[in-house]
């Protein structure tokens, strides 16, 4: 059987605040609107989507229960646009052959970006 992930469930305060933040830093495609209770975000280019659900009052947030990891060529180079956009991510790590950083999306729940995907095939 094959089950490929279609969709990530990130839990926000502030719904279009936390849709628009994706579609800035991360080239998602919304209309923003709220449909059944959600917000719906398109990958540009396939790959999993993401529905940003209103977080319940009780609900905690920011907590390392799931992190998107977004796949990107030069790490460098999208920190450095992140930041003119004003999304600041923490040190570049480097591990095996690829580089990796870390931010927060407007809830505090952390977000990644890694150039693992692209490392060649004679470093795995």
């Amino acid at each position: 059987m094959n089950f490929p992930l279609s969709t990530i469930i990130i839990y926000a305060r502030d719904m279009k605040k936390t849709a628009e933040f994706y579609r800035v830093h991360f080239g998602f495609k919304t209309s923003g609107e709220v449909i059944e209770g959600l917000i719906e975000l398109h990958a540009n280019g396939g790959g999993a989507g993401i529905l940003i659900h209103q977080a319940a009052k009780s609900v905690k947030l920011g907590q390392v229960g799931v992190k998107p990891s977004f796949q990107v060529q030069d790490v460098d180079a999208f920190v450095l646009a992140a930041a003119r956009q004003g999304l600041k991510f923490g040190a570049i790590h480097e591990a095996n052959g690829y580089k990796y950083a870390n931010a927060k999306d407007p809830d505090k729940n952390p977000v990644s970006i890694s150039s693992r995907a692209f490392r060649l095939a004679a470093e795995i």
